[in-house]
């Protein structure tokens, strides 16, 4: 594929990440201390959400599968979700006045799961791109590789609006405590749903979809869509490993409410000041500590990223993912250690820094082996399930996050916190004011927790047998079906 292509789908890329970044960073965030909904109420928002994730996602893959328009089979998604998805992103950080708790929980929930049906609607179709675009393993690893890199980078800039946003916009707008809050997520909400979709849209125009199979008809005693998907063992080990390693979802995630309630960093807070005083400090506190959890996630997930394309190159996915993984760990145990017994955040850097290498690995090797178990299924049964193949990643990618934001919540319930004492327009309260083990159990769910969730994933890819001459030996044995088959590629 041209060059031109591979640069474009990874600019749509980089926007999709940006509006994504802004809800699953941000979200929890959002209801919990801004909006002050109950925290119950948004753990059971988060899970039955999942609960119509999973109808919802299989259900757009066996939509895009079955149906070729006239416009393509998987770009036209892009465009039709594109101003529902602008409209509900801006609402999610709108907060319309004169709504009691009730009618505020119910606006938030329905703009919440609209929010997620129309992103599946153009998410599901969009990751499957990569498996059209080109036949060949080595460039879709490319495709894949480069557009999950810059996916991370659009990420990022939801957090370099929110650092600039709580160092500028206290002195602009001349608000405290929740209207701040309130005012600062609109705004960057704006900016960056407004930016990331004019990129993501863009795919639509740029790109070509060569590969498309011609929609075959199952023969009686052939295994339906979902069967085939939960027959193929190696496309459910990846679906294992992405649901064990929900935990890492949290060194993003959780990075706001740690900088909220883990550290404080600035210039004392007395008990004279003004509202609006601790509502400036403590947001250029809150801004910073998140930047230093954002660059240590550049340096390290981002970083691996780039060096993925010569990993997947060199080294079975497997090996990759394994080693990453426990490397993860060991670190994850040296940052805990030294919040424990330092309380020290920049004696953590280093170690934080090297825990996200596998959030970077898994987030670009995780898309490229589902691409490997699509071309074992259409070899072992005559079908590729493009679509359905994208949204079982898309569900796990959308479960992990949620189990993340349900982790948060359940924390803030286990140490007893509760944000309408912390964040108000009468009682402003920093980090320094909680217990030590209130710091430390907040700061547990960037550490410790992600940890143990690298280890777990790990597990799954000792079973997985794409690898190695199988590997090769499955590429080799497609390509000569498809010849036989005549199956020609523009």
């Amino acid at each position: 594929m041209p060059k031109k292509e591979l640069y474009m789908f990874a600019i749509g890329a980089g926007g999709q990440g940006m509006v994504y970044a802004m809800m699953s960073s941000y979200v929890s965030d959002y209801y919990v201390n801004v909006l002050q909904l109950p925290l119950v109420f948004v753990l059971l928002l988060m899970l039955l959400a999942r609960v119509w994730d999973a109808i919802n996602d299989p259900l757009m893959g066996m939509i895009a599968d079955r149906h070729t328009t006239k416009w393509g089979k998987m770009k036209p998604y892009i465009l039709f979700a594109a101003v529902p998805i602008t409209i509900l992103t801006i609402l999610m950080y709108y907060a319309p006045e004169g709504l009691n708790k009730t009618e505020l929980m119910v606006y938030s929930a329905f703009v919440y799961v609209f929010w997620g049906m129309f992103y599946t609607m153009a998410d599901v179709p969009f990751w499957s791109m990569p498996n059209v675009l080109t036949p060949n393993a080595e460039e879709r690893s490319q495709v894949i590789s480069l557009g999950r890199t810059v996916n991370g980078v659009g990420s990022a800039v939801p957090e370099v609006l929110f650092f600039v946003a709580g160092l500028v916009l206290p002195g602009l707008l001349g608000t405290t405590g929740i209207e701040f809050y309130k005012q600062q997520y609109l705004i960057i909400a704006l900016i960056t749903v407004l930016i990331g979709m004019v990129f993501y849209v863009n795919t639509y125009f740029q790109v070509k979809e060569r590969v498309v199979p011609p929609i075959r008809k199952r023969q009686p005693g052939e295994p339906s869509q979902l069967k085939r998907i939960f027959t193929c063992k190696p496309l459910m080990l990846v679906m294992l490993m992405g649901v064990l390693s929900s935990g890492r979802y949290m060194v993003q995630a959780a990075a706001v409410h740690v900088a909220r309630y883990a550290f404080y960093i600035g210039p004392e807070i007395t008990p004279g000041m003004s509202a609006a005083q601790k509502t400036e400090l403590i947001a250029a506190s809150v801004s910073s500590i998140k930047t230093i959890f954002q660059v240590c996630a550049i340096v390290g997930m981002f970083g691996a990223m780039l060096f993925m394309p010569v990993l997947m190159k060199k080294f079975d996915y497997k090996k990759i993912v394994i080693t990453t993984c426990l490397l993860g760990f060991v670190a994850s145990i040296f940052t805990t250690l030294i919040g424990w017994f330092t309380a020290n955040l920049y004696a953590c850097i280093p170690f934080v820094l090297i825990s996200c290498i596998p959030l970077g690995v898994l987030n670009v090797i995780s898309y490229a082996m589902i691409g490997d178990c699509l071309d074992y299924m259409e070899l072992t049964t005559g079908f590729r399930d493009n679509g359905l193949g994208s949204a079982c990643q898309g569900f796990v990618n959308k479960l992990g996050n949620a189990f993340a934001t349900c982790g948060i919540i359940l924390m803030y319930m286990f140490i007893g916190l509760e944000p309408e004492q912390m964040l108000s327009s009468d009682v402003i309260m920093a980090a320094t004011e909680l217990t030590r083990t209130q710091n430390f159990a907040m700061f547990s769910l960037v550490s410790i927790v992600p940890g143990i969730s690298l280890l777990l994933c790990a597990i799954p890819m000792f079973f997985y047998p794409i690898a190695g001459k199988e590997k090769t030996r499955i590429i080799d044995a497609l390509a000569e079906k498809r010849r036989a088959e005549g199956m020609a590629i523009e």
